[in-house]
């Protein structure tokens, strides 16, 4: 029977990208690595899917690195280009990307819940890196680690390789929100309903924008932030929300056909 190490389904509209190599706590291979770039582009290109959620299944989300594999020496350049086009794929997409972040994730793990824009933890979930405790470098996260919870911390998660509690990483803002492990699919599908009310065309261009604004002038950008606001009020969503505002709360938008369904 063929193992494959990432799972992929969609449904109203949600694409769910699962890591299925559970007996390893979902470790990565070059294998796992380049079916995830694949699963990631496929639901970058479906004009169907609105959001993508990735997950781990079994007891953790990822456990980083197969040392096994590292150790045998299978692990190498093939790996880390697939690895690299996975997650600029999750954090490119025009699409929000949400990582579900419980059990182990740490390493790798933590490095692609950072591609994602993001991130549930559950509140048993292990958070951390520790690449340079095995002669490496956490490739997936060290262009973006700091982004997101300033360059001190970034350091010290990095350099120390120490784990960090959930309510810590929320703390920082390194996750977006914590919630119960018991309850983590009533939590996701809460969140879920709440990002089908946004607007997904607006949300492609405030996501694609917010990174520009790391990499370019602000002010150079203005004709950019024009041209996508210009796209949006003239879009079929903003003249959903007009209806809905002129309505009243009885009748919200609807910027999707049917609710999704984790």
């Amino acid at each position: 029977m063929t193992v494959v190490p990432v799972a992929y389904r969609v449904a109203d509209g949600v694409a769910w990208i699962t890591l299925d190599r559970p007996v390893v706590l979902n470790a990565l291979d070059t294998d796992l690595a380049a079916l995830l770039a694949e699963r990631a582009e496929t639901a970058a290109a479906d004009p169907a899917v609105w959001l993508v959620i990735v997950r781990g299944a079994g007891r953790a989300f990822c456990s980083g690195m197969d040392r096994t594999a590292l150790a045998a020496g299978s692990i190498g350049e093939a790996f880390h280009r697939a690895w690299v086009r996975a997650l600029d794929c999750l954090e490119d997409m025009p699409k929000v990307s949400l990582a579900v972040l419980h059990g182990y994730a740490i390493g790798g793990g933590l490095q692609l819940g950072l591609a994602c824009d993001l991130r549930l933890a559950t509140d048993d979930a292990i958070l951390g890196l520790g690449a340079s405790r095995h002669g490496i470098i956490p490739d997936g996260s060290v262009l973006r680690l700091a982004r997101v919870i300033g360059l001190g911390r970034a350091k010290e998660l990095s350099l120390l390789n120490e784990d960090v509690t959930p309510a810590a990483a929320l703390a920082m803002g390194l996750v977006s929100w914590v919630g119960a492990a018991a309850d983590v699919d009533a939590t996701l599908a809460s969140l879920i309903e709440r990002l089908r009310r946004q607007a997904p065309t607006a949300n492609a261009h405030i996501k694609r924008l917010l990174h520009e604004s790391f990499h370019r002038d602000p002010r150079a950008v203005e004709e950019d932030v024009m041209a996508a606001q210009l796209e949006c009020l003239a879009s079929r969503e903003t003249a959903e929300a007009n209806r809905a505002w002129v309505a009243g709360k009885t009748n919200p938008a609807t910027f999707h056909d049917s609710p999704p369904t984790p």
